[in-house]
């Protein structure tokens, strides 16, 4: 059996961009950048002028609050639904498949758990690609900016994925393949409306997918979408954790609201996209 590609990664120093090598415990590029893998697995390389605060990102509490909303189930629906999408596209196994915004990890893990695909996940908090580099160690787990240039080489990328996550337009065309897709999953109109409703008072039902088209064009097309819905009930316990995760309920009077409720039926539901890059000259 042949072994995996080593993953595509690209110097982050300012107007370096090499490619990095792994050694034991760094990475390392042919003009003497080096990069150290911390304790717990993952790579740090986040560059000063990458970011604004040095506990950039979500912070423990969050990362906390989503793996325990999904490792209770509260994601098995958008899971499904990203690997039916994936198994429809027919893509050959072992690719090399990159998350931006994957926090804890949990999707990606469990997309590439079913696929054979060889993981990358990159996100601006450390605190939550720690949180993946310990769950899952055999996938690489990036703390970086992806609102900036990724570390990632040019055109080297099958799969990109943005689930509830950044979606640099121009960077994510550079680092994927000609033939590469973008699968982006983002929240439907109806996503989290009892919340809404009850506690932040906006039952306001905004489609987001033309949005998402528009800010993607010219460089990519949409091939395929479909939607996809779960519904839970939520104790107090519930509630305060969705509410960490999605940075819901942050005022006073929202925070009052949410903890007179002892549960509540909760709606999640996502349009999930699969985005091809567009053709120049075939583009409708």
């Amino acid at each position: 059996m042949n072994a995996s590609p080593p993953p595509a990664l690209a110097c982050s120093v300012r107007n370096c961009a090499k490619p990095l090598t792994r050694a034991e415990k760094t990475w390392y590029c042919e003009s003497g950048h080096t990069f150290d893998i911390a304790r717990s697995g993952y790579l740090n390389l986040i560059q000063p002028q990458d970011r604004r605060s040095l506990n950039a990102g979500d912070g423990r509490e969050t990362v906390a609050a989503r793996r325990a909303l999904l490792d209770s189930g509260f994601g098995t629906a958008l899971r499904a639904a990203l690997l039916e999408t994936i198994d429809s596209l027919a893509l050959a196994p072992a690719l090399q498949a990159v998350d931006l915004g994957c926090g804890e990890g949990y999707f990606l893990a469990e997309l590439c758990a079913q696929t054979g695909f060889q993981g990358c996940g990159i996100d601006l908090s450390a605190h939550a690609v720690e949180s993946a580099a310990r769950r899952f160690p055999q996938h690489l787990w990036i703390a970086a900016n992806a609102d900036r240039r990724l570390p990632l080489l040019d055109s080297a990328w099958d799969l990109v994925l943005s689930i509830d996550g950044r979606r640099p337009r121009d960077e994510i065309a550079r680092v994927l393949r000609p033939d590469g897709l973008l699968l982006v999953a983002i929240p439907a109109a109806n996503d989290l409306i009892e919340l809404r409703g009850a506690v932040l008072a906006e039952v306001l039902l905004t489609d987001q997918v033309a949005k998402a088209e528009a800010a993607l064009a010219p460089h990519f097309q949409l091939r395929a979408r479909r939607t996809v819905q779960q519904t839970r009930e939520l104790d107090r316990v519930g509630l305060a954790q969705l509410a960490a995760a999605t940075y819901r309920c942050a005022r006073r009077r929202e925070m009052q609201a949410l903890a007179s409720l002892e549960q509540l039926t909760v709606t999640t539901a996502h349009e999930v996209l699969v985005f091809g890059k567009s053709v120049p000259g075939l583009q409708d």
